[in-house]
C-alpha cells in the first residue's frame, strides 16, 4: 500500500473512530486497515495511536502527524478539484440540519433556491432544536448556534446572535419589570431548554458572568411554545435574538434587561468533509454562505449589534459540535 493511502487510512482512523469504522469508510478489509497503519508506524519509527479494547485515539506524535496528512490529503485533492472535480455537476442526496425557527425563517428559502439550481442533487432537511451529530447520523451540513467542540468536523463562521430576556407588555404592567438579573427569582419564569439551563440563567454584568438560579412556572423544549407562553402573558423567558423578531416588531414582546446581556453566541455552518471532497456540499457552501452572512439578524457580535461586519473569512475549512 503506497504511502498516501496509508495516511488516508490513518486520518480514516481518527476521524471514525475506530479501525472497523475506518475499513467501512474506505471500502477496505478490517485487516488491510490494520496492515496499513502498521506499515506506517514501521515507516516513521513512532506509534501513532494508543489502542484500548473500548478506544482507539492518537498519542502526542499521532496528533502532530494527523495535522501534517490532512495538510497532504486537502492539497491533492484540491489539485484533483481544480482538475475537474471541482467543475463537475453536483449529484447526490444532501442532508442539510438546522434549528427549527433558524431552519424555518433564514434556511428553509436557501435550500428551496438551492433544489431549484441543483435539480440533480437530493435534498433531505432536518429540522431540530437538538445538537446534531453529523458523522453518526449521516448529515452532511449543519446550522450550529453555540460555541464549538467538536474536532471531527469543520466550521465556516456565519456571524452571531444574542440571548435576549423578554416579557410581554401585559405581564410588566401586572408584575413590574426587574431592573436585575436576580430579580427573576421573585417572577414567573418560562425557560426554553433550546436557549439556556431550565434551572439557571445566565446574564454578565461589566463582563463578569451572572448565573442566576430559578424556579421555572414552565420549561418547554420549542422556541414557539416558549414565545407563546410569554406572549400570553405567562412568565418571563429568554431567547435568542432572531427568534423573537415578529413578537418584537408587533410590540408583543419586549426586551429587558439588555444591560445584562451575556456574550454573542456564534452561529457556524459545520460540515465533515475537507475541501474538494464533495461536490454537492461545495456547491451549497458557496450558495449559501455569503447570503447567511449578510442577514442582519446575525450580526450581532459584541459591540456591533447589528452593525455590518468586514473582513470575515470565507475558507470552507476552518477546523472546528443548536
Amino acid at each position: 500500500m503506497d504511502r498516501l493511502r496509508e495516511m488516508e487510512v490513518f486520518v480514516a482512523i481518527v476521524d471514525s473512530g475506530g479501525f472497523t469504522s475506518a475499513s467501512d469508510k474506505l471500502g477496505l478489509s478490517t485487516a488491510a486497515v490494520s496492515r496499513a497503519l502498521n506499515s506506517l508506524e514501521a515507516r516513521t519509527g513512532a506509534q501513532l495511536l494508543a489502542r484500548t479494547t473500548r478506544s482507539v485515539r492518537p498519542t502526542d506524535a499521532g496528533i502532530a502527524y494527523l495535522d501534517t496528512c490532512r495538510q497532504v490529503l486537502d492539497a491533492i485533492a484540491e489539485a484533483e478539484a481544480n482538475i475537474g472535480t471541482y467543475h463537475a455537476k453536483p449529484v447526490g442526496t444532501l442532508t442539510i440540519s438546522a434549528p427549527v425557527l433558524f431552519g424555518q425563517r433564514f434556511v428553509a428559502p436557501l435550500i428551496n433556491a438551492f433544489a431549484l439550481r441543483y435539480p440533480d442533487i437530493s435534498i433531505q432537511v432536518v429540522y431540530a432544536d437538538r445538537t446534531t451529530r453529523l458523522l453518526d447520523e449521516g448529515v452532511d451540513i449543519a446550522i450550529r448556534i453555540g460555541h464549538l467542540g467538536d474536532s471531527t468536523t469543520f466550521a465556516v463562521p456565519l456571524g452571531h446572535v444574542r440571548r435576549k430576556t423578554y416579557a410581554s407588555p401585559a405581564y410588566l404592567e401586572a408584575h413590574g419589570e426587574p431592573d436585575h438579573p436576580r430579580e427573576l427569582t421573585r417572577h414567573d419564569c418560562v425557560s426554553f431548554t433550546g436557549v439556556s439551563n431550565p434551572l439557571e440563567w445566565v446574564f454578565a454584568a461589566q463582563g463578569v458572568r451572572l448565573p442566576v438560579r430559578l424556579q421555572p412556572r414552565m420549561i418547554v423544549d420549542l422556541a414557539p411554545a416558549a414565545i407563546a407562553a410569554a406572549r400570553d402573558g405567562v412568565g418571563i423567558t429568554q431567547l435568542l435574538s432572531y427568534q423573537a423578531i415578529p413578537e418584537v416588531l408587533g410590540r408583543r414582546l419586549r426586551p429587558i434587561l439588555a444591560a445584562f446581556e451575556p456574550e454573542a453566541v456564534p452561529v457556524s455552518l459545520l460540515h465533515v468533509e475537507r475541501r474538494g471532497a464533495s461536490g454537492k456540499i461545495r456547491a451549497f457552501l458557496e450558495f449559501a454562505t455569503e447570503t447567511l452572512r449578510m442577514n442582519t439578524h446575525l450580526r450581532c457580535a459584541d459591540g456591533l449589534r447589528g452593525r455590518k461586519t468586514h473582513g470575515a473569512s470565507t475558507g470552507i475549512a476552518d477546523a472546528a459540535a443548536a
